[in-house]
């Protein structure tokens, strides 16, 4: 009985100027609307064209006798990964956070198409290197992801962070409990919990103006910041427990006091899960990890 060949999936976003064509129909009616704010669609067209060109490559690379898969970025809640399957994500890093809450052990390939523009911090392959990775057997380094779990058992997770708020980023009311017990009622703009990876993003926007924020994790490490944005105090609401860190094993947890709060991860604010009134939500170190090649 032989065996499945390896499955590689392509996983990418529409490019900016899929956008604008979606939007305004032609090129001429995209580079009018783009002139209007002092942009070029040259510019836009050679980041297109650049992203077209990395897919191509890549496409190319694969093993023609291997098994192959594309999906875009909008269609990765409604895409089944298989366990044999390795994921190439082209584009900027957060595509491969996108991609990282739907998976459980497989291998994720970050391809750069525009080797400069990018931070390159997840997406740390040109194009021509694919087919040597193929080849060799993609080895992944371990990346601690963050989950939420509902006390109805609906769950979520994610590479960088996890949001709990207001789905406006208005004034959202709860009650938070930290790791160590200590209760409080607040206010506020919600509720980040970061990973090491995400601790370069999100989370360290708002650690650099908090002198309290505590040392924030490096990406492999067991452990998960966390930050309440914008506490307000009030006679009914505290503003005591507003940052700290998060071992393995350790959970904090928050119970709505607000009609309508939602829970998403790494900006995917479409894939998201609701609170109601008096519903609570858990946020710990997830079991799984991410393989990041």
């Amino acid at each position: 009985m032989s065996t499945l060949t390896a499955r590689v999936v392509v996983v990418s976003r529409r490019s900016e100027l899929d956008e604008l064509l979606a939007r305004h129909g032609t090129r001429g009616a995209a580079a009018y609307f783009l002139e209007q704010r002092g942009r070029d669609l040259d510019e836009v067209t050679a980041r297109h064209e650049a992203q077209q060109a990395a897919l191509t490559e890549v496409g190319g690379a694969i093993p023609a006798d291997w098994r192959r898969g594309r999906v875009e970025r909008t269609d990765l809640p409604r895409f089944l990964f298989a366990p044999e399957d390795i994921v190439i994500a082209v584009g900027q890093d957060g595509l491969v956070a996108n991609v990282a809450k739907y998976l459980d052990g497989q291998p994720v390939i970050g391809v750069d198409p525009e080797p400069g523009r990018n931070a390159g911090v997840l997406v740390r392959h040109r194009a021509g290197s694919i087919g040597k990775l193929l080849r060799d057997g993609p080895r992944g380094q371990e990346r601690t992801m963050v989950t939420a779990r509902l006390d109805d058992g609906q769950e979520l997770s994610g590479l960088n962070e996890i949001y709990v708020g207001h789905a406006g980023h208005q004034s959202a009311r709860y009650v938070i409990t930290t790791p160590d017990g200590e209760r409080e009622r607040q206010s506020s703009s919600g509720l980040i919990v970061g990973t090491g990876t995400g601790a370069t993003g999100w989370c360290a926007s708002i650690a650099r103006d908090r002198a309290s924020a505590p040392a924030l994790p490096a990406a492999g490490d067991p452990a998960l910041c966390w930050f309440v944005r914008e506490a307000w105090p009030s006679p009914a609401t505290g503003v005591r427990c507003v940052n700290g860190l998060l071992a393995a094993g350790r959970q904090l947890e928050l119970t709505s006091e607000s009609e309508r709060l939602v829970v998403f991860a790494d900006g995917l604010e479409s894939d998201a899960l609701e609170l109601s009134w008096g519903q609570r939500v858990r946020i710990t170190v997830a079991d799984r990890r991410l393989h990041l090649v």
